[in-house]
């Protein structure tokens, strides 16, 4: 893996996963179900800095957020593992277009929105085709949960030969051991750093 201080920041994307009103905001699907974690709820504030310093250094920002597809009568199509984990996920939640599938505020505005419909950002999406059109070879990721769309994303980015940045304190899970343990895990494939430094490293102070 090179070293990202070598990185040319403006073929370098910010890349967030699931962070969305949905899963975040207290009147979203997770929010009104009473699923959160305060490990989660901090990262949109932590991980924006990053976003508007890239793209003022020409990068981009793509935003990949959970989708579940409205069938002809409203219901969303939802996979049964899924429905039996979260039961609480119903007509109109990640509905694209809807208020729950929307990034959150503080993080907007992102350059693209990537609409996934499994943990990784890669799979059957066009994130790979975005990469190319805007002429992106590196990737900073961080989002939800790190154990599931953050590390699939990784592994898959890894597997193409893309190099990625990991936000150690950029990412979260429900319980900080499963956070920890994925950080640990994944450290073959990716580089880490956490928000503040990848930040020092975007404005050229690290």
């Amino acid at each position: 893996m090179s070293d990202p201080s070598i990185w040319d920041l403006s073929r370098t994307a910010l890349l967030t996963i699931d962070l969305q009103n949905d899963f975040l905001h207290a009147e979203g699907a997770y929010g009104r179900a009473g699923q959160s974690a305060a490990s989660i709820a901090a990262l949109p504030h932590r991980i924006a800095p990053l976003a508007r310093a890239l793209q003022t250094k020409g990068g981009r920002y793509f935003s990949a957020q959970f989708t579940l597809v409205p069938d002809k009568d409203g219901e969303p199509l939802i996979a049964s593992h899924l429905k039996e984990l979260r039961p609480f996920l119903g007509k109109g939640d990640f509905a694209p277009g809807s208020f729950g599938h929307t990034l959150i505020d503080i993080l907007q505005p992102a350059d693209f929105v990537i609409e996934k419909v499994a943990y990784s950002a890669f799979f059957q999406t066009r994130l790979e085709y975005l990469m190319r059109a805007t002429g992106i070879d590196h990737l900073i990721v961080g989002g939800i949960v790190t154990n599931g769309g953050v590390a699939s994303t990784i592994r898959d980015a890894h597997l193409r030969n893309i190099e990625t940045i990991m936000l150690t304190d950029g990412c979260a899970a429900f319980k900080a051991e499963v956070h920890e343990a994925t950080l640990l895990s994944l450290g073959t494939v990716t580089k880490q750093m956490s928000c503040a430094k990848a930040l020092a490293l975007i404005e050229g102070t690290s």
